[in-house]
């Protein structure tokens, strides 16, 4: 799996796909940077990730798109199916590689909290909790993202897929508060509070885990048929 998660990561950064997420977001984040401390004065920077949850939402298919889509188009999707490792070991070293663009995105961030420092005191604590929440919003995306690459050769559709389901569940809450509690963008929301809720926490690797099962269980149905 080591071999995997080396092969994916390498290839963020020998495509412009890497460089790519990490400026857009960084780009993105500047602004509401800039518009939330110089222009309003605030010193917050947990508050800035509400905003940085929403640009996630745009560019995680930029990293998950491409993931299993383009092996089954250039036909390399055989060489997984029939590698020794399992198909959940490359399911997860795929999903561990964009993982760890979103880490590397994080830490840039904390220019900007230097930044805070110099104006203020922001809480170290709240930022903290912050980036645990904003960590395993990235990593509920991505998994969604490869699974919505795994059914289909087409790198856009699968895009398009990803994005769609997000937005979604944005206004799912609008029609009953019973999607509430499935709203990831919602359940993120409490973070930046500071607070660590256990429920939104396993709500997050839960489906993390679902959407990685279902993406090892569409590979090995089509292996099987192969």
């Amino acid at each position: 799996m080591l071999a995997v998660i080396k092969k994916e990561f390498k290839t963020y950064f020998y495509s412009p796909v890497g460089y790519v997420f990490i400026g857009l977001f960084l780009i993105m984040f500047s602004i509401f940077f800039y518009l939330d401390v110089f222009k309003y004065q605030g010193t917050n920077f947990e508050y800035i990730f509400y905003s940085g949850a929403t640009i996630l939402t745009f560019i995680v298919p930029i990293l998950t798109m491409r993931t299993l889509a383009e092996e089954r188009k250039t036909g390399t999707e055989q060489l997984l199916l029939t590698s020794p490792l399992s198909i959940t070991k490359v399911v997860i070293g795929k999903f561990i590689a964009a993982t760890l663009i979103v880490v590397i995105t994080e830490i840039c961030t904390f220019l900007y909290f230097a930044i805070l420092c110099y104006f203020g005191t922001p809480h170290i604590t709240t930022a903290l909790v912050t980036l645990l929440g904003f960590l395993l919003l990235a990593m509920s995306y991505i998994s969604f993202g490869i699974l919505a690459s795994s059914i289909t050769e087409n790198q856009i559709i699968a895009g398009v897929i990803t994005i769609g389901f997000f937005i979604l569940t944005w206004f799912l809450p609008q029609f009953s508060s019973i999607f509430t509690n499935f709203s990831l963008i919602n359940i993120f929301t409490k973070f930046p509070t500071g607070q660590i809720d256990i429920a939104d926490t396993v709500m997050f690797i839960t489906f993390t885990i679902m959407c990685l099962l279902l993406t090892a269980v569409f590979m090995q149905r089509r292996k099987s048929v192969r």
